[in-house]
């Protein structure tokens, strides 16, 4: 029999249970609370292809109900599915938290044996499992978040080539149209070469516009149907995009304990790096889910652009934030707050009301107190 491994005889130890040989051992994705390392057999394909479970493996190692710990990565939502549907309790960590746990070198045996330390401490956050209905809603943001990716390279490519010829236009996409006049015109000056390859670029971007389109279209009848979608939408810089996504990507409020919670979950609060009784911020996290986040400061952006055209209320929160505060912070802010307002209509329900004269207009009202506590309101100091 091949000798045991210290990542084995650890876990053995510590669960009373024999591990198996380090031959079996070799991979570590995936702790369990028997064995602290997994077979490497669970990649295993049935004869259509389809990955599974080993059935010898489930039966040998796991016939009886324990506790398996995996990092939160590419795949690790349909595995827990499919290890739950076997009775066991599976909790998922995030790498980042699973990284200070390995000890020195990094290699397969040390990763299990982090993941195994790691799922047993008393503080550690778990990702939520997420169902396959929850990611199937999910994907057409991610999906119309390649197609504009795309689209923004095809618009760049076509107005640096253009540049080459001399026909420079303003930057974004309201001007493109400008561009794909200049190819068309053959008095523009462009060789027909070039005019022929920038015309398959032209192709290729109305085709993403209409792709984009459809799956807007799709968002926005979501966002009828659904009717926290509706709710969510009464928030000022909210609409069907931001809306459909925060129900299809935001982990359920019990999650959080309050708004305030769900808002530096979202990476909308800067990070400390404070030591000695001594306070230091610095910028915001970035953590989290970053669809999300980008659609806040997007809608933030709007309302905090509507009320420099138009002149916040004064008194209000907004304006004292406006008057004294560089225009991004504001906005990031304002994000921060629309965050913590979702949280609390999707934790107490009902729909968003402004009307209180100390917060602003337009958007960051109290409105009725069961959505804004004093606990959620914004620090101006």
């Amino acid at each position: 029999m091949a000798s045991r491994t210290p990542a084995a005889l650890w876990a053995g130890r510590l669960m009373g249970w024999t591990p198996p040989p380090a031959s079996v051992c070799q991979s570590g994705g995936v702790a369990d609370h028997q064995g602290g390392v997994r077979g490497t057999d669970y990649h295993n394909r049935a004869g259509s292809g389809e990955a599974r479970l080993s059935d010898t493996w489930c039966r040998s190692r796991w016939s009886s109900r324990c506790t398996v710990a995996m990092e939160a990565c590419g795949g690790a939502h349909h595995w827990a599915r499919e290890i739950g549907r076997l009775g066991h309790e599976v909790k998922l960590i995030a790498p980042a938290y699973v990284k200070p746990f390995v000890k020195r070198q990094k290699n397969d045996m040390a990763d299990a044996e982090a993941i195994c330390e790691a799922a047993q401490r008393p503080t550690m956050r778990f990702v939520p499992v997420k169902s396959e209905e929850a990611q199937a809603s999910a994907l057409v943001f991610r999906t119309r978040d390649l197609l504009v990716r795309q689209r923004t390279q095809l618009i760049n490519a076509l107005r640096g080539h253009m540049t080459e010829f001399g026909m420079i236009v303003a930057q974004g996409p309201m001007h493109v149209a400008k561009l794909i006049t200049i190819v068309g015109d053959p008095a523009s000056g462009i060789p027909v070469p070039a005019r022929i390859v920038l015309g398959v670029l032209i192709a290729e971007m109305q085709a993403l516009d209409e792709r984009v389109l459809q799956l807007d279209a799709e968002i926005v009848r979501r966002a009828k149907e659904d009717p926290v979608a509706t709710r969510l939408m009464t928030i000022p810089g909210i609409g069907a995009i931001t809306a459909t996504a925060l129900v299809a990507l935001a982990p359920s409020t019990a999650t959080f304990r309050r708004g305030r919670d769900f808002a530096a979950w979202l990476g909308l609060t800067p990070t400390q790096r404070s030591s000695g009784g001594k306070e230091r911020l610095g910028r915001t996290s970035r953590m989290g889910e970053r669809t999300l986040r980008r659609l806040l400061i997007i809608g933030a952006s709007a309302v905090a652009g509507w009320a420099s055209r138009k002149g916040p209320t004064p008194g209000t929160w907004l304006a004292s934030m406006m008057s004294r505060k560089p225009p991004m912070l504001v906005r990031v802010a304002l994000a921060n707050k629309m965050a913590r307002t979702v949280w609390a209509l999707l934790a107490h329900g009902g729909v968003y009301r402004a009307g209180h004269p100390q917060e602003p207009a337009g958007f960051g009202e109290r409105g009725d107190s069961r959505y804004l506590g004093s606990a959620d309101r914004p620090r101006t100091a």
